[in-house]
């Protein structure tokens, strides 16, 4: 495995992949690795020939009172679950070379980005499809990975690859877990032992929602209502939202429908946590 900083060289490194007509895949993370992120790249792995990784704490995503300066920085770490992922090549870009002097080009996506993370983060959205694009561009890989966690990201790249013909296959990979149902996250190194025990609710509202769907409830509103008292019910939790949603225009369902999916971003304690489940309800519901 290689690591390159440059963009040049890592252009050199893709088109000489490319010339023996391999498949270059692409996972674009923040470091801090953890299983999740593995198991991306190990997708990417299985799927392609060529694997690029790219580490980069995006300031742009970043609002002026969230976590830009602590976010957790690991690269050794990182570099060691690249390596036993399956990666070829990691690109380790730095702010300047992402963010020039007197940068002032933004990539917006309307709609998508105005609800749920976007209603309560501010331009969160443009930093991350601003610099989504200039890692595919900089990259030009055949197949982008991205993890399921992050739902409302994955549905907003991959509208900004189709509006505006970005050659590139999306790619959204399960939530991976953690064994008591805590859903893999660089931010759950914050939490304290009572954090975490408190961040089990939001998977256990998902639950909730997933079985109430299956024994057939069709009044969402009440499947709401539950997993909203189940969350505010529990200690160290400070609600964001908990709705249910159709899983590609995120638009708030008040109808059951066959596909939808359930979202949850709360606090626990000071940090704030996501987590979505994908809901199929009987066709006769």
């Amino acid at each position: 495995m290689d690591t390159v900083a440059e963009i040049p060289e890592l252009r050199q490194q893709v088109r000489a992949a490319r010339q023996g007509d391999a498949v270059i895949g692409f996972v674009p993370t923040m470091g801090a690795l953890h299983q999740g992120h593995a198991s991306l790249v190990e997708a990417a792995r299985k799927e392609c020939d060529f694997v690029v990784v790219s580490i980069f704490v995006n300031p742009t995503q970043f609002g002026p009172n969230e976590d830009f300066d602590k976010y957790p920085r690991t690269l050794a770490a990182d570099l060691e679950k690249c390596q036993a992922a399956g990666a070829d090549l990691v690109w380790t870009p730095t702010k300047d070379m992402m963010y020039p002097s007197h940068f002032s080009t933004h990539v917006d996506v309307e709609t998508l980005t105005e609800t749920l993370e976007g209603a309560t983060r501010p331009h969160h959205f443009r930093g991350v499809t601003t610099v989504v694009t200039k890692l595919l561009l900089s990259c030009l890989p055949d197949k982008a990975y991205f993890g399921a966690k992050d739902y409302q990201q994955q549905a907003i790249v991959r509208r900004m690859c189709l509006d505006l013909n970005l050659p590139v296959e999306i790619i959204t990979c399960p939530i991976i877990r953690d064994t008591d149902g805590l859903a893999l996250s660089s931010r759950n190194a914050y939490l304290s032992a009572e954090e975490r025990a408190s961040a089990l609710s939001l998977s256990r509202a998902l639950a909730l929602a997933e079985e109430q769907i299956a024994s057939g409830e069709t009044d969402l509103e009440c499947i709401k209502t539950e997993m909203r008292e189940l969350l505010s019910g529990t200690p160290l939790i400070k609600l964001d939202y908990a709705t249910i949603a159709d899983p590609d225009t995120l638009e708030e369902l008040s109808n059951s429908q066959s596909r939808m999916v359930a979202l949850i971003a709360a606090w626990s304690g000071s940090t704030r946590l996501i987590d979505n489940r994908e809901l199929t309800a009987d066709s006769q519901a």
